[in-house]
């Protein structure tokens, strides 16, 4: 099973980093560690995360959820695409390519 990052999910986690950098290093140190263990868990278990019932193939997108944040990947020819990642206090609509 191979991981890809879309430029978007690539662009979320510098996002991410940067606006909790500001308020606390340690925690941003942290949710980076735990959002890179958690998306690398996907490489055993790629069915770990919930289909997106909403998604036109639910079961090739879900959504897998790691402390506060949602990662939202495509599962596709034993291939795991990162679409996005959000904090789950962020509006999910905003992201337009999350389905």
């Amino acid at each position: 099973m191979k991981q890809f990052y879309t430029p978007e999910a690539i662009d979320d986690l510098k996002r991410l980093r940067e606006f909790i950098e500001i308020k606390n290093r340690m925690a941003a140190k942290k949710a980076s560690i735990n959002l890179r263990e958690g998306i690398s868990k996907l490489i055993a278990f790629p069915n770990i995360g919930l289909t997106v019932n909403k998604a036109p193939y639910p079961e090739t997108i879900r959504d897998l959820y790691v402390s506060t944040y949602t990662v939202r990947y495509l599962l596709q020819n034993n291939e795991v695409f990162i679409l996005r990642i959000w904090h789950n206090k962020e509006n999910e609509k905003s992201k337009s390519t999350c389905i």
